[in-house]
Parts: C-alpha cells; sequence; structure tokens
C-alpha cells in the first residue's frame, strides 16, 4: 500500500508502513519520522498516539490530507516543516513557510548567545527570516530588547504574523544588514546566507527546489554576505557581541574578517556533529 492508494477506515500501522515505503523509494532520509509527523498532522494528533494507540485509523478528510502529503514529500521532495507548516525551534512551535528558511537546530547556537547577555541588552537578529531566533531569546529572556531585521518583506512579513500568534514582544525591521537601522545594540546574532555557489549542486532537493535562495547563496566562497555586513560592524563601535552563523570550513576566514572588523576574543560554538558552527566575538 502507498500514499496514492489508501482507503477509508486503513490502520494507521498500515498507512504508515506504505507512506514509509513510498517516502524511502524517493530518497529521504528519514522516512519512518517523516511518516509518522505527516500523519499525526494529517489526523491533528501528537506523534506518540501513533505507536500508542493500535485502534486508531485513517478516515475522513484525514486520508486525502495524508495522501497530499506523502505525495508531496515523496514526488517533490517538500520538507515536512514546509508541509505541516511549522517548525520545533527550542521551546516554541515556529509556523514556517517557503518565504523564510526552515530553522535549524545548529541555529540554537545563536539563541544560546543571546540568552548569556546582560539584564536589559538590545539585541539584534540580523535576516530574522520566520523570526524564529529573534522570538525564541524573546521567550526564554523577555526582559531583553529584541529586533528583527530582514531585507526580504515577504520574509517580515511572516515574522510578524508570528510574532502575533505567539503572543512575543519583538520589533520588526525592514533593513539591508545594517543599512537603516539607526538604532545602536549591545548585541547582533546574525545567520547569514552562506552557501557558496559551486556547492549549489550538493544540496538535497529539499533545500534546492523549496528554500528561499536569497537566504542561502553568498557568492564564490560562501562569504560575500557575511563580507558586507562585518565591514558594516566596523564602523558600529556600539555593538559588543557578535555572533555569526557559518558554514563548515569557514571558521578560519571567519574569525580573520570579524577580528579585521575590530571584533576580538573570537570563540567557536560546535553543534552537534562538533562542526564550528557559530562565532561570537567580544569588543
Amino acid at each position: 500500500m502507498t500514499g496514492s492508494d489508501l482507503k477509508v477506515g486503513t490502520p494507521v500501522r498500515d498507512a504508515l508502513e506504505g507512506a514509509v515505503t513510498a517516502i524511502g523509494a524517493a530518497g529521504c532520509e528519514t522516512p519512518a519520522l517523516d511518516a509518522e509527523v505527516l500523519l499525526a498532522h494529517a489526523l491533528g494528533v501528537r506523534r506518540e498516539r501513533l505507536l500508542l494507540e493500535g485502534e486508531l485509523v485513517v478516515e475522513g478528510p484525514a486520508v486525502r490530507v495524508f495522501q497530499d502529503a506523502v505525495r508531496r514529500r515523496s514526488r517533490d521532495r517538500e520538507p515536512v516543516a514546509y508541509i505541516v507548516g511549522r517548525r520545533a525551534f527550542r521551546r516554541l512551535d515556529v509556523p514556517v513557510d517557503r518565504r523564510a528558511l526552515i530553522p535549524r537546530a545548529e541555529t540554537e547556537l545563536l539563541v544560546e548567545t543571546g540568552l548569556r547577555l546582560e539584564s536589559g541588552a538590545s539585541v539584534l537578529d540580523l535576516g530574522t527570516g520566520s523570526g524564529a531566533v529573534a522570538l525564541a531569546l524573546k521567550d526564554e529572556r523577555p526582559d531583553l530588547d529584541v529586533v528583527g531585521s530582514d531585507v526580504d518583506e515577504r520574509a517580515l512579513e511572516l515574522a510578524r504574523a508570528n510574532g502575533l500568534r505567539l503572543g512575543l514582544q519583538v520589533r520588526w525591521v525592514h533593513a539591508n544588514l545594517l543599512a537603516g537601522v539607526p538604532e545602536e545594540f549591545d548585541a547582533l546574532l546574525c545567520n547569514p546566507p552562506y552557501v557558496a555557489e559551486h556547492e549549489r549542486r550538493e544540496l538535497a532537493p529539499e533545500i534546492l527546489r523549496h528554500e528561499p535562495p536569497g537566504a542561502l547563496f553568498a557568492g564564490p566562497d560562501g562569504l560575500a554576505v557575511i563580507r558586507m555586513l562585518l565591514a558594516q560592524v566596523a564602523e558600529r563601535r556600539d555593538l559588543g557581541v557578535v555572533a555569526l552563523e557559518m558554514g563548515a570550513g569557514q571558521a578560519e576566514a571567519v574569525a580573520e574578517l570579524m577580528r579585521a572588523s575590530g571584533v576580538r576574543a573570537v570563540q567557536a560554538e560546535r553543534d552537534l556533529a562538533g562542526i564550528a558552527r557559530v562565532l561570537v566575538g567580544k569588543r
């Protein structure tokens, strides 16, 4: 049984088996997890119920919803987060769609940097996208003055809506990097585009086909945006902390650029794979 021939009243176990087969055959890395998340979404239940309640069946509108979800995942390789419309990030379920990158676990390192700031500090989440970093930081440190900025108006629309939906008081600013951001901040957090153009062919279809390219690619070596940003940081002596996410193997080059901009005491924060993923510098 595949997702396309699912029948009304199919037991959850059988529905999952067919979906795992279809999703796995498409080359997706986590077919079982994907199938469970998509079926839980279609049924409107928590994923744990699929495993604990053997009497559950797929019926009513959930049949078509699940069929469509499996098709989008297996045929189009659409990311699960875009299909279900949300992504878990820190303590939040952040609504996401194709206007912004899907928040990654490694980007939580930026939030952790913000959590170490002094009480009442002002923080700019530059290139906020869905607003995940800014909103998670405000959620865990309501004392901070948090602003999210982005050059993409459509991404900002998503971030603003997420702030309202989650009831978190973050201010949103339309700006190209630091240009047009007149106020001073104690800290800058940023997940910039950092994928080199020659790496385009190495990206998974989920990323290349569906996520916004303007938030991914940054010139021949992936550092074009970081160079422009740090040139602006050099003129902003108010910034006490600068934290930048980066790609694997970019730490040394980014650290040099940070020091050249006047940011010292640069330290690398490593992700769960042991990769130097975020550089934190202080003046």
